[in-house]
C-alpha cells in the first residue's frame, strides 16, 4: 500500500522527472513526503509565480514537463503568471496545486479556488484528482496532453486528504508523444512550390524543436541557399553567424526583413503560428489568405487554420517535415536573395552609438565578443531587451526567454537552466523594474552555488512604458519612475559576488570577475535614462 502522495512521486519519477520547483505548502504535505529522499531533487523558490517559471524554463530546456508544486488558494493564483508563459510559449508545463478536501467544497473553505474556471481558458488540461486508484492514469493523460500537437500548461488539483488515502495503485509506463508526421507527398508538395517561387523564406518558430530538426533545418536551408528569419524570441533555433540568418521578425523588426516578409512570393512557416509580434500587429501576412504562397507545418492540427489559410498546411512537427524535405533533392538555389536578407542582418546589428557614461550599446558589443560555447542568455521583458535581441549573435539552444513578453521571467529560467546544464555559461539580462519582480529568487541561486551572471540595466524606471507615454502622451510621464536600491550592496548581502559599472570603460572588468565568481554574480549597469532604444532617446 502507498498513500496517494508517494503514488503520484512515484508516477512522476516513472516519466523521468528529475526536479520539481515549489513553494511549500500544508495542502499537499503528503506529496512532499512522498518526495523525501527519493529521486526527484526538489528546489524550493520564494514565490509560486518564480517557482512556475522556473518549472516553463525546465519544460523549454527538456522538451518535457517542467513540474511546479504549489498550495492552494493564493499560491495557485501566484502562480498563474507562469502558466501564461507555458500557454503563449506552447511549453510542456505540470502544475500541481494542494486542494482543500473533498467534503469541503463549494462552502468557500479556507483558500477554495475553483480550478477549472480558474486555469480553464490557459491551461491545455485542467482536472481534480478525486480518487488515489486513478493517480496513474490522470498523470499518464496529463504528461500526453502537455507533449502532444502544440504543447502546453496541464494543471492539476490534488485534495489534500486524497494525498493521505492508502491505494494498490502503481505507476503507469512513461509517456512518450511522437509525430505527427509529415507524408512523403505532403514534402513533395511543398518542395514544388519552393521550386517554382521567386522570392522565397523560411520563418521558423514554436516549440517540439531538438537538436536533430535543428540540424536540419541549418541543412536544409543550406541546400536551397535560402534566407531563415526566426519569430520573436525563437533565436536558438539558428546559428545567428550562418550566412543564411535574416534576423529576427518580432518586435522592433529590422525593416528590410519586414519587407521581406512581405515581397516573398512564398513563405515557408515551420513549427510557428505568426500570432502578433512576429506579424507586426497581423499586417505582414493577410488574413485569412495570404498574398503570400504559404506552406504552414504545424503540430498543432487545431493552429491550422486558425488565422491563415495556407495553399499548403502540414500537421507535422518541425524535424520530420524537415527530414521529408531533405529527402527531396533541391530543385534551385536562391543565392542572391540569400545574400542580400544576410547583408541587411548585418548592417542592421551595428550597434549604434549610446547616450550617457554606460551603454547598452557597448555592453552588447563586449558580451557579443566574450562568450562563446556552452552559453544560456535569459531575459524577461522591457526595451532593455531590445539590444541582446538584436546585437547578439545567438546560437541553436542559447535563447531562454518568454513570447508571452512576461517582465519577471529571466531569473527564475536561468535558475533552471543552470541545473539543466551545469556546464553551460549563463546570464541573465534584465530590467530594474523587471528584476525586482523575482529578484527573490536569486536566494536560490545562492543557495544552490549556480553560475547564474545577472545584468542589471538600471535605468530608474519601467522604461518601455514611458516610453509608449512620451509617444502617445507626451509631457504627462506617471507611475513609471523607480526608486532602486544599490543592487550590487543587495547581492552582496546574501554573499554573492556584485560589480558596479558607472562608465563603459569600467564594464569589460566587471563581466570578467563576474565571470570568473565560484556561484552567482550580479552587475550593476547605471545606465542613462534617455537611452531608452537603439538609436532612439527620451
Amino acid at each position: 500500500m502507498m498513500t496517494g502522495g508517494e503514488l503520484l512521486a512515484a508516477c512522476l519519477v516513472a516519466q523521468g522527472v528529475d526536479r520539481a520547483f515549489c513553494v511549500p505548502g500544508e495542502s499537499y504535505l503528503a506529496l512532499l513526503d512522498g518526495l523525501h529522499g527519493g529521486a526527484i531533487e526538489v528546489i524550493n523558490a520564494r514565490h509560486e509565480g518564480g517557482a512556475a517559471m522556473m518549472a516553463e524554463a525546465d519544460g523549454k530546456l527538456t522538451g518535457r514537463p517542467g513540474v511546479a508544486l504549489v498550495t492552494r488558494g493564493p499560491g495557485a493564483t501566484n502562480a498563474a503568471s507562469g502558466v501564461h508563459v507555458a500557454q503563449q510559449d506552447s511549453t510542456p508545463m505540470l502544475l500541481l496545486v494542494g486542494q482543500i478536501a473533498r467534503d469541503m467544497g463549494g462552502r468557500d473553505a479556507f483558500q477554495e479556488v475553483d480550478y477549472r474556471r480558474l486555469f480553464g481558458g490557459m491551461a491545455k488540461w485542467v482536472d481534480e484528482i478525486g480518487d488515489a486508484d486513478r493517480i496513474p492514469e490522470i498523470v499518464s493523460h496529463a504528461f500526453h496532453v502537455a507533449m502532444s500537437g502544440r504543447p502546453g500548461p496541464v494543471v492539476l488539483a490534488l485534495p489534500e486528504d486524497m494525498l493521505a488515502d492508502e491505494t494498490q495503485a502503481r505507476p503507469g509506463p512513461r509517456v512518450a508523444v511522437e509525430g505527427p508526421l509529415c507524408a512523403p507527398a505532403q514534402a513533395q508538395a511543398a518542395m514544388s512550390l519552393l521550386a517554382r517561387a521567386e522570392r522565397p523564406l523560411i520563418v521558423a518558430g514554436g516549440s517540439r524543436w531538438d537538436d536533430a530538426a535543428v540540424a536540419a533545418l541549418q541543412r536544409f536551408a543550406e541546400a536551397w541557399d535560402l534566407p531563415v528569419g526566426v519569430t520573436f524570441r525563437r533565436q536558438g533555433l539558428f546559428d545567428g553567424d550562418h550566412p543564411s540568418y535574416a534576423g529576427d521578425i518580432g518586435l522592433g523588426i529590422n525593416p528590410k526583413l519586414a519587407e521581406l516578409v512581405r515581397q516573398a512570393d512564398l513563405v515557408l512557416l515551420i513549427g510557428g503560428r505568426f500570432s502578433e509580434n512576429p506579424s507586426q500587429g497581423f499586417t505582414l501576412l493577410d488574413i485569412p489568405k495570404p498574398r503570400q504562397g504559404l506552406v504552414h507545418v504545424h503540430p498543432g492540427a487545431e493552429e491550422l487554420g486558425r488565422i491563415y489559410r495556407a495553399d499548403l498546411a502540414i500537421n507535422a512537427t518541425p524535424g520530420s517535415f524537415l527530414a521529408a524535405a531533405l529527402e527531396v533533392p533541391a530543385g534551385r538555389r536562391f543565392t542572391e536573395r540569400r545574400q542580400a536578407a544576410r547583408q541587411a542582418y548585418l548592417d542592421w546589428t551595428r550597434t549604434p552609438p549610446g547616450v550617457g557614461a554606460v551603454t547598452m550599446a557597448h555592453v552588447v558589443l563586449q558580451l557579443r565578443e566574450a562568450v562563446g560555447g556552452d552559453t544560456i542568455i535569459a531575459n524577461g521583458a522591457g526595451n532593455y531587451a531590445i539590444w541582446p535581441h538584436r546585437f547578439l549573435r545567438y546560437r541553436p539552444g542559447m535563447q531562454l526567454a518568454p513570447t508571452s513578453g512576461s517582465m519577471g521571467y529571466g531569473l527564475p529560467a536561468a535558475i533552471a537552466a543552470a541545473k539543466r546544464r551545469p556546464q553551460a555559461e549563463v546570464f541573465v539580462f534584465a530590467g530594474d523594474g523587471c528584476f525586482q519582480m523575482t529578484s527573490a529568487e536569486f536566494a536560490v541561486a545562492v543557495e544552490h552555488r549556480l553560475r547564474v551572471r545577472v545584468l542589471v540595466c538600471d535605468n530608474g524606471m519601467y522604461g518601455t512604458i514611458r516610453m509608449h507615454q512620451e509617444r502617445d502622451y507626451p509631457g504627462r510621464q506617471i507611475a513609471t519612475a523607480l526608486a532602486n536600491p544599490d543592487f550590487a550592496l543587495w547581492a552582496k548581502s546574501y554573499g554573492a559576488a556584485a560589480f558596479t559599472v558607472a562608465r563603459d570603460a569600467d564594464f569589460v572588468a566587471a563581466l570578467a570577475q563576474a565571470r570568473a565568481a565560484d556561484g552567482p554574480a550580479l552587475v550593476h549597469l547605471k545606465l542613462d535614462p534617455r537611452d531608452i532604444a537603439p538609436g532612439r532617446t527620451l
